[in-house]
């Protein structure tokens, strides 16, 4: 077992200050502590160093904390990473998890949260490397006396049971021979009403075993016969729809023959309820926006009706002329006036119409550049008239360089 000391820990963070902060505290924590600020910076120290845990920010300049995250599963697969988000950054959360990271924490960093996500993340690599360690003896055939198969036995037993994922196996005939206690917590059933009773389909639905055969038999899921974090369902003991994830493997003896197969299941329940909860928060401010627009509406009839108003009385003017008869050079530059004038309030009212249905309309929410001029222009021309009416007088005055 690796001691506390000897734990090695690189933190990716572009705040300087969260660095030192964060890294006194995993220092007085009994941890060895390096530091990096980006992610390739952190790569490189972890190419160096060759930590057992990695905590890294997820927005940072550069290569982000997500890009940090499938590089390093994908050069050092054993190393536990814990992403540090900000409040209400569930979706890179739910990424994040997606990809195998071992815990997340939001900002500011609570002592107590990061030592509880440290403890989880020693908890899953320790586990790690005694699966690892006990299948390089397997594969040395270091089981020379009955006593040893024995204690192989039961070590593999606990190993099984321990694991935090739900392990299932089956034998050729595809009834379940393993089923740990995390398939009991996930599905509901008992050791015995399983082990020996069911088939490996007894635990899927209809369509959903169909959809999980197909992949494990196609090479885009991680190679044929093998699945790597397919999306599916189980159905528990009351038959509700359990969301999974499942990593799958066949077992071949020596001559190729088809042995049983395993299967490693992660419980999504608690990923779905953050993905629900994301929805719930983007109805929510969709509402509120809409109630601010029922409340914008008043001020900006105002708007509306003044330039509308002086539309009618140019027209009006316009027809009293045409009666009169032939149009006289002096009537002729009166009306290119008024059109002119017809013109501008028209423009003026279609852009208030159109600032109200971009205001209201509901999209999703998207990163790119704004100008910012454009921006306080629509926000003066929503709100002018309101002021007006309470006696303020706004003045702007907008540098023509400022940047998007």
């Amino acid at each position: 077992m690796t001691k506390k000391h000897d734990w090695k820990v690189v933190l990716i963070d572009d705040e300087q200050g969260i660095r030192r902060v964060t890294g006194i505290a995993l220092e007085d924590a009994g941890y060895e502590v390096f530091t990096a600020a980006d992610g390739l910076k952190g790569l490189e120290t972890c190419d160096r160093v060759r930590p057992q845990i990695v905590i890294t920010d997820v927005r940072m300049p550069g290569m982000d904390g997500i890009s940090v995250l499938e590089k390093l599963k994908k050069g050092l697969p054993d190393t536990e990473v814990i992403v540090v988000t900000a409040f209400g950054e569930m979706e890179l959360a739910i990424r994040a998890l997606q990809l195998d990271a071992s815990d997340f924490i939001t900002k500011p960093i609570n002592d107590d949260a990061l030592q509880l996500a440290l403890e989880r993340a020693r908890d899953r690599y320790t586990r790690k490397k005694q699966i690892q360690e006990y299948t390089r003896l397997l594969e040395e055939g270091w089981n020379d006396t009955t006593a040893e198969l024995m204690e192989t036995y039961r070590f593999q037993n606990d190993l099984i049971e321990s694991s935090m994922d739900g392990i299932v196996g089956c034998d050729a005939d595809e009834r379940v021979v393993i089923f740990n206690r995390s398939m009991v917590r996930i599905l509901g059933y008992s050791k015995s009403e399983v082990l020996h009773r069911y088939g490996l389909s007894g635990l899927f639905r209809p369509d959903d075993e169909k959809a999980f055969r197909k992949a494990l038999k196609e090479d885009r899921y991680g190679g044929e016969n093998r699945l790597f974090m397919f999306q599916t369902s189980l159905e528990d003991k009351t038959h509700a729809s359990i969301p999974v994830q499942i990593s799958a493997s066949v077992i071949t003896d020596q001559q190729g023959r088809e042995n049983g197969k395993v299967c490693f299941v992660r419980d999504l329940r608690e990923i779905r309820q953050l993905e629900r909860e994301i929805e719930d928060q983007a109805k929510i401010l969709h509402q509120d926006k809409m109630m601010s627009l029922g409340r914008l509406a008043a001020s900006v009839v105002h708007e509306i009706n003044n330039p509308l108003a002086g539309v009618l009385n140019y027209c009006r003017l316009m027809i009293r002329i045409l009666n009169r008869g032939e149009l006289k050079p002096d009537n002729i530059r009166k009306f290119e006036q008024y059109l002119g004038l017809v013109e501008s309030e028209t423009a003026r009212c279609s852009e208030i119409v159109s600032n109200l249905l971009t205001f209201s309309r509901k999209s999703p929410v998207s990163f790119s550049p704004v100008e910012v001029r454009e921006l306080l222009d629509r926000s003066v021309l929503l709100c002018q008239h309101k002021l007006e009416l309470s006696n303020i007088r706004l003045t702007t005055d907008f540098s023509s360089t400022v940047p998007a």
